[in-house]
């Protein structure tokens, strides 16, 4: 299939892209004429012969493997990596058990790890290509009565890690940038929650999965931009 689509399209390939922010990425690169490789646990095959959907345990490396593979057979090169898949799981520090810290671990830390190896290795052949990852805020302001302890260390540890791939890839034709979010509208959280959801954000109001989604492309659209962590959280990292 992949003679028959035009080589001048770009692939991206999205992580956790079944729902929400996910979906609204994959979503906003269509829209842009981007062949896509989609990949969450749950995901269901695509119609359109543009999207290439693979399901699978982002945390597993044999995931990341089938992901990249796939993606290069299928379309013949990976222009950019999007590392949206993660999850939160809110508790009192000392109530989180072993197998929170595994799950949340597994997902936003090796859920990222596995798959950027493999998508640079890829990107180092060409000297071109993107990683853009999905963090968060609450890294840099932590909020009272809000607990935010494994999201802090795993999707903040990313935050790190781009600064330092950013670097290490510079004169290699590969960039890599985060985007910071706060508290946007997902099935993670429930409609009647919106209201106390949004006083943390300094707005007032929400995020859309739209903003994040912008956000992203704008990234991928700057060939000066890399090593950035762009926060789209209505204000939450600059202060309350």
């Amino acid at each position: 299939m992949g003679e028959t689509l035009s080589k001048s399209q770009k692939v991206v390939v999205v992580t956790g892209a079944s729902q929400g922010i996910g979906a609204r990425i994959v979503k906003a690169f269509r829209n842009l004429d981007y062949r896509i490789v989609a990949t969450s646990r749950s995901i269901k095959p695509s119609n359109d012969e543009n999207i290439l959907s693979i399901a699978g345990d982002i945390g597993d490396p044999a995931t990341a493997l089938r992901v990249i593979s796939q993606g290069i057979a299928h379309f013949g090169q990976i222009d950019t990596l999007v590392n949206n898949a993660g999850i939160y799981i809110g508790k009192p520090f000392t109530e989180h058990t072993a197998e929170d810290y595994s799950a949340v671990m597994r997902v936003n830390m090796a859920g990222f790890y596995h798959i950027t190896q493999r998508a640079i290795a890829e990107m180092e052949k060409r000297s071109s290509g993107h990683v853009v990852s999905v963090t968060t805020s609450i890294d840099q302001a932590a909020i009272q009565g809000v607990y935010t302890v494994l999201a802090a260390m795993t999707k903040g540890g990313i935050n790190a890690a781009t600064k330092s791939l950013a670097i290490e890839y510079a004169k290699k034709g590969i960039r890599v940038n985060a985007v910071a979010p706060g508290i946007i509208k997902t099935p993670m959280y429930a409609p009647e929650n919106y209201e106390a959801l949004s006083a943390f954000n300094p707005v007032g109001r929400m995020g859309e999965t739209s903003d994040i989604a912008d956000a992203i492309l704008f990234l991928d659209s700057a060939p000066f931009v890399t090593g950035e962590i762009l926060h789209v959280d209505g204000g939450q990292s600059a202060g309350h």
